[in-house]
Parts: C-alpha cells; structure tokens; sequence
C-alpha cells in the first residue's frame, strides 16, 4: 500500500512527523508538505508564480506553497505511481464544522479526493494537544479497517481526535459537520509606527453541536468521522429558483 501524507502545518510539524512514523510501519509513505505552517489556507492553489520543491534530510518533501499545492504537485508530477490513500495531518487543533471550509489540513484531503484517490483529513481536538500518538494509532486503525471494506465511492473522511490517552478513548462515531456561531470580532492593533493593523478573530463556539455532529462526539470523548463531499450546488432550492426565473421572464 502507498500513501501520500500532507498537511498545513508544515512538514516541520511533530504531528506530521508522528503520524509518519506509524503509518510508514503499514504502507510505503511518501510525505509532501508545505515548507511553513500554511493554516486556513483552504483550497487555494499558487497560480501566479513556479513552486519549489526540495527534500530535506529526513526524506520529506517540501514545497513553498498551500497544502494544495502539495498534494496536486506530488499526484500530478512528483510522484511516479499513484497512491492508494492520501492523508492529511494529523492538524494541530480541530477541524470541525465550519472549519472546514478554512482549513489546509481538509483541503490537502480533498485534492486527494478530487483526483479520484480515498482521502482523509485527521486533527486533534485541540491547540498544543498533548497526545497526538492517539490521534496516530487511531489512523493506522481507520487505514486498516477502511482496506478491508467494500467501500467503492470516492471517499473524504474528516477525523477529529480528542486529546486524550487511547485508553480513554470511548470509540468512534459517525457524524455530521456542526456548525458555529459567527466568530469573535477582529483585534485591533497599533505598530510602533501608529499604524493600525488587525488580527482575524477566533472561531466562534458551536451553535449547532448537539448529539450526531462532530462537536458533540469529541466533547464526549469519540473519535468523529464524518464523510464529507465538495458539490456546494444547493440542490433543493433549484425548482424554486427554476420558477422564480420564469416568472421574471
């Protein structure tokens, strides 16, 4: 089995690091990462200048571009065979609901998914977690089970690990994406040269996290995984609009 991991925290990141570690005892791993921490840089792709790619001592390598870049640049050119998997992580804090609209970590994943390969994005529930070996057990088990199923589809799994020991882990969950609610106001700054700046707030906490989404099995000690897809077309409302352009014409 090969894998490709990637992430957005760099390819400096002990998540990364770990999670090819464990991964590297159960497939041939290939690791392709930002050179630098490129968090909420969603799916965005460098279109207006060539990208770098070097390999540092330890095998990795890196590009000087988003987490996307990584992941289409090692499918599209650096890599001479396909991977079975792509992996993006493990993401140093969550990745839940409307994160993932944001998030390097999911985007590197979805490339993977958009060029027809099983992919899965995994984070820690939290900033600085302290147990990150869970969250790395925890997917050479997904890995493993998820080659043994009869799943066909194209298939984006998003993890989320509680940062606890896996003793204490109380299992997995299959979940929605929650939602927030709208995040913290903008800090506002002065430089020492009285210039303004602003930082871009926190997320806000969960509006909607109530049993069956990602917030509430990871507050109560789950792994989540929720099954995710790209179309954004708001199917229902089509007829709606359908009509609603016939009466304008």
């Amino acid at each position: 089995m090969k894998i490709l991991l990637s992430n957005d925290d760099g390819y400096l990141a002990p998540g990364l690091n770990l999670l090819a570690q464990h991964l590297g005892k159960i497939a041939d791993i290939t690791v392709v990462a930002p050179e630098r921490n490129r968090s909420g840089a969603s799916n965005s792709l460098t279109l207006d200048r060539p990208l770098s790619v070097k390999q540092a001592a330890n095998g990795f390598y890196y590009v000087n571009g988003t987490p996307t870049d990584c992941v289409h640049i090692a499918l599209t050119g650096l890599m001479q065979d396909m991977p079975d998997m792509v992996i993006s992580g493990i993401n140093d804090g969550a990745n839940m609901g409307d994160d993932t609209l944001y998030s390097g970590t999911v985007a590197a994943a979805t490339e993977g998914y958009l060029l027809g390969i099983p992919s899965f994005a995994v984070s820690m529930s939290q900033h600085q977690p302290a147990h990150f070996e869970t969250a790395a057990r925890v997917m050479v088990d997904l890995v493993q089970q998820f080659n043994r199923s009869e799943i066909t589809e194209p298939t984006l799994l998003n993890v989320n690990v509680p940062d606890m020991p896996l003793e204490q882990i109380r299992g997995r969950k299959i979940t929605r994406l929650g939602k927030r609610h709208k995040a913290e106001p903008v800090i506002r700054l002065q430089t020492p040269r009285g210039e303004t700046v602003y930082w871009v707030g926190a997320a806000g906490q969960p509006n909607d996290g109530g049993e069956g989404t990602d917030f509430h099995a990871v507050a109560h000690g789950f792994v989540s995984i929720s099954p995710i897809q790209v179309d954004l077309t708001k199917h229902s409302q089509i007829p709606a609009m359908q009509q609603w352009l016939q009466v304008q014409n």
